[in-house]
């Protein structure tokens, strides 16, 4: 009867330490490699939108000079 309660003790003491020092950290490992990816994968998009933004063709920009018409030249009349 005592034997079987040693043997109940040891077994709980046993599980207790396998799920504390193993389960738990290993958990805990895969919970911050899934939170590190997920870190990666978005900044690897952002720069893959700022890469593709950047690659697009700038609309080009119309020179300052005035369009034919509006512009009248002025001559000075003595």
């Amino acid at each position: 009867m005592l034997l079987r309660y040693l043997l109940y003790g040891l077994l709980i003491y046993f599980v207790f330490r396998f799920i504390f020092r193993f389960v738990i950290p290993v958990t805990r490992a895969a919970r911050t490699m899934k939170s590190k990816m997920n870190e990666f994968q978005t900044r690897m998009q952002e720069q893959q939108q700022q890469q593709a933004a950047a690659q697009r063709p700038q609309p080009v920009k119309e020179p300052l000079t005035p369009k034919e018409g509006d512009y009248i030249e002025f001559e000075e009349v003595k």
